[in-house]
């Protein structure tokens, strides 16, 4: 078993909620067949064969982290939500800029569909890769250009 001893970004050592935490697991050299199915399925999203994934993962985060990411996945391909309605659909409501923040330590972007989240105002905001990338996979997943919302 790895026992990191000092938070310096090496692989074992995650981030949560501003702490270093070890990952309990064991590292091998090589190929995870896990990888083949990540890049198998991320070229069928982006050929148009796939709008939804199902590749196992386990994503550490906060228990809240955990709530938002996993009411991510549950938006369907082609449609968006807000930041306030993603907050008040887990329970939330005043909790919209920590919903945000959250979307945004979303390490498994596309798969987890955090460009999937507008502002209020219908308009597209806060995307770490880019607001033109998160524009194209709207698009990619049949966006129109007026972008309608999601309803929980």
């Amino acid at each position: 078993m790895n026992q990191p001893r000092q938070h310096n970004g090496a692989a074992g050592v995650v981030d949560v909620g501003g702490e270093a935490h070890a990952l309990e697991c064991e590292f091998e050299r090589g190929e995870s067949p896990v990888f083949a199915v990540v890049r198998d399925q991320l070229a069928e999203y982006f050929r148009g064969e796939r709008r939804e994934f199902d590749v196992p993962m386990q994503v550490p985060g906060t228990p809240f982290q955990s709530r938002v990411w996993s009411e991510l996945q549950r938006i369907p391909p082609g449609t968006t939500t807000t930041y306030a309605r993603l907050a008040e659909t887990i329970g939330q409501p005043t909790a919209v800029r920590a919903v945000a923040r959250a979307n945004g330590d979303n390490r498994i972007a596309i798969i987890i569909p955090c460009h999937r989240v507008i502002g209020s105002d219908g308009q597209l905001v806060g995307y770490g890769g880019g607001l033109w990338r998160k524009r194209k996979l709207l698009d990619l997943e049949g966006r129109a250009l007026t972008l309608p919302l999601f309803d929980a």
